[in-house]
């Protein structure tokens, strides 16, 4: 079997067109959604990142403003910013860049976030608006993962899924997303790993989801035949850049598979937008089409 490559950037494509649409409809009630990107310090990773929200949130429409702090920042001034941001109304949502500076603590600053305006899906009332199916902001990149599922066109209902991770942005609420498409979900993690039995679970696997950050952990061989691959790691090894599934192998077996890069990646951005424009008719109380 060779294996369609599920690339993120034609499905992205069609999204922004949609945003580019719905954020024109808002724009027509005087409301132009605004995202605001908090940094802390310099990261390259981030400014590659920021660069792309900056462009792509040109090409739709939406209004993108830049805050950056110095690395030597104290919490209090990160926070009194963030709640800052909160208070205006022109700014629907915001984003707080990581990594932050050694010692500051992510997860009280995250949690600062408006939850109406956490766009990033990073909050405790988002994750737990992902895991009782309420709405909300999901996460990014979780939300990213599903849509290229989803781009498949095969029905999810009583497939025998089995996630690798159990992180609480990408692991755990792509597993609540398929849940909730009545796919039946196992959750995979050091554990699982450490007990040997990685390769049954993910030889059974319709649906395989590998979101941990170590690089080919997944052997190809170990894949099922006919399976759907999303590989959400990113990693660097030896100047390439690598999932946390083994490729090639992976491909002759898969039906479906995400490349690294090219694959989850270029959907994050695009799931940023979009949650940016939910925010805003969310915060105005607009109804979208």
């Amino acid at each position: 079997m060779s294996a369609v490559i599920l690339k993120g950037a034609p499905v992205a494509q069609g999204l922004n067109a949609r945003i580019a649409a719905d954020v024109a409809e808002l724009q027509a009630h005087g409301i132009t959604p605004c995202l605001v990107s908090v940094q802390v310090g310099a990261d390259d990773a981030s400014r590659i990142y920021r660069n792309a929200q900056e462009k792509k949130a040109a090409a739709v429409g939406v209004a993108y403003r830049r805050v950056d702090l110095p690395a030597d920042a104290r919490e209090e001034e990160v926070a009194e910013t963030l709640r800052t941001l909160n208070c205006d109304p022109r700014i629907h949502g915001i984003i707080l860049q990581t990594p932050l500076p050694k010692g500051m603590n992510l997860d009280a600053m995250q949690g600062l976030i408006a939850a109406a305006k956490d766009v990033d899906g990073v909050t405790e009332a988002n994750l737990g608006a992902v895991m009782t199916g309420r709405p909300g902001l999901y996460p990014s990149t979780a939300l990213s993962a599903f849509e290229l599922l989803k781009s498949t066109g095969v029905s999810l209902r009583g497939k025998e899924a089995v996630v690798i991770g159990r992180s609480a942005i990408v692991g755990k609420p792509v597993a609540m997303l398929m849940l909730n498409e009545r796919v039946t979900v196992t959750m995979c993690h050091t554990g699982t790993q450490g007990a040997g039995m990685l390769a049954y679970h993910v030889g059974r696997a319709e649906i395989l989801v590998v979101a941990t950050g170590q690089p080919n952990l997944v052997p190809g061989a170990w894949v099922k035949e006919g399976a759907i691959v999303i590989d959400v790691g990113i990693n660097e090894v030896d100047g390439a850049i690598v999932g946390d599934v083994e490729f090639v192998p992976a491909a002759e077996r898969a039906a479906y598979i995400t490349p690294v890069p090219g694959g989850v990646g270029p959907l994050t951005v695009t799931m940023l937008l979009r949650n940016t424009l939910l925010a805003a008719c969310m915060q105005t109380e607009i109804e979208r089409r």
